[in-house]
């Protein structure tokens, strides 16, 4: 019978992928900043309800907010280490890049251009979106293809300025854009009247029907998207043990809830589950923290300090937050949705 014999080198490459694959990650240089400093710097929106918005009093909120929490819960052991960086559609990518900030969760669409030559990486997509249009509710307007020759309030330096473009040409609708730099002159020109209807992703419109409209029910949000808009934070090219926290923080929420894991249990959960997959995630059973260079309990961290992804989604935007947008492709994709993380193991 013939005998199998791995040549050395074969048993030499085993060994070392063996090794490898329990091998601690050591701290890149992102990471021992923000432990030097004590704290996270993240860069949001302005003010846009729901995902990032702060209160009279300077405490901020919203969907992009938790992300962040949650990451300075896992790296720093307490959600509330975080600096909090304002920030317009023009100044996000430069403040990122000049490393004025660590993480950038801002309701920014993943791109290839973005992906691929301004020197980040998108960390996952924390919210499904596309772009609509919102409209006088007594007007004529009732679809998307009846804003031919319409005035189209837009901000610049964002997908959605392109994507309005783009939707005129290939429908021959001539539309006019009147461009913005700020958020706050777009929507202000709108309600002012001086365009027939505002563009800009779907959530961003409940967001801005919600808090600036005087009226809310005087404004109707078309049915049509028109593009694509997965959202979602990124952080700096050139430090993957950064990049990995940032990635793995996110879909640990995700596996919370997948698993039933939430704020209320998370803590009786850590010492008595059934659960394999809870036992890991939560490091029970096993200590998956320190291929990330963190300790057993970053995941039951990120939880306790923000729930899991469900309660983040329901708490900030979902149909019984002021946003009221149904959950929809942000289910989970056992639910009959797209969201889906990578297993914990």
């Amino acid at each position: 019978m013939f005998e199998f014999k791995p040549s050395r080198l074969a048993c030499l490459a085993l060994l070392a992928a063996g090794a490898l694959s329990a091998t601690p990650a050591l701290a890149g240089k992102t990471i021992d900043a923000i432990k030097a400093r004590g704290q996270l710097v993240c860069g949001v929106n302005t003010g846009l309800a729901g995902f990032s918005s702060a209160d009279s009093q300077g405490n901020w909120s919203g969907l992009d907010v938790d992300y962040c929490k949650a990451v300075a819960a896992s790296l720093l052991g307490d959600a509330g280490k975080v600096k909090w960086v304002p920030l317009n559609a023009q100044q996000r990518f430069t403040a990122l890049q000049s490393g004025e900030i660590d993480i950038l969760s801002r309701n920014t669409t993943w791109t290839l251009t973005r992906d691929a030559s301004l020197g980040m990486h998108f960390v996952g997509a924390t919210y499904y979106d596309g772009q609509g249009f919102m409209v006088p509710s007594k007007g004529k307007i009732k679809n998307a293809k009846q804003l031919k020759g319409a005035t189209v309030c837009v901000q610049s330096g964002t997908t959605t300025e392109k994507n309005l473009t783009d939707f005129s040409r290939a429908n021959g609708l001539a539309i006019k854009p009147v461009v913005f730099e700020k958020l706050e002159a777009a929507t202000g020109a709108y309600f002012a009247g001086r365009c027939q209807a505002y563009t800009t992703d779907a959530s961003g419109l409940a967001s801005t029907r919600n808090k600036e409209a005087k009226t809310p029910a005087d404004h109707l949000i078309l049915p049509e998207l028109i593009s694509k808009e997965p959202l979602g934070p990124s952080v700096r090219r050139g430090d993957d043990e950064f990049f990995a926290i940032a990635k793995w923080v996110y879909f640990a929420l995700l596996e919370a809830e997948e698993y039933g894991i939430n704020q209320a249990n998370v803590d009786q959960l850590k010492t008595k589950t059934d659960d394999p997959a809870v036992g890991r995630i939560l490091g029970g059973t096993e200590d998956t923290g320190k291929l990330l260079g963190l300790d057993k309990e970053w995941a039951a961290r990120a939880i306790k300090a923000v729930g899991n992804y469900g309660e983040i989604f329901e708490r900030n935007v979902g149909p019984k937050s002021a946003l009221g947008l149904p959950r929809g492709v942000n289910n989970l994709w056992n639910h009959g949705g797209i969201q889906y993380a990578p297993p914990i193991r």
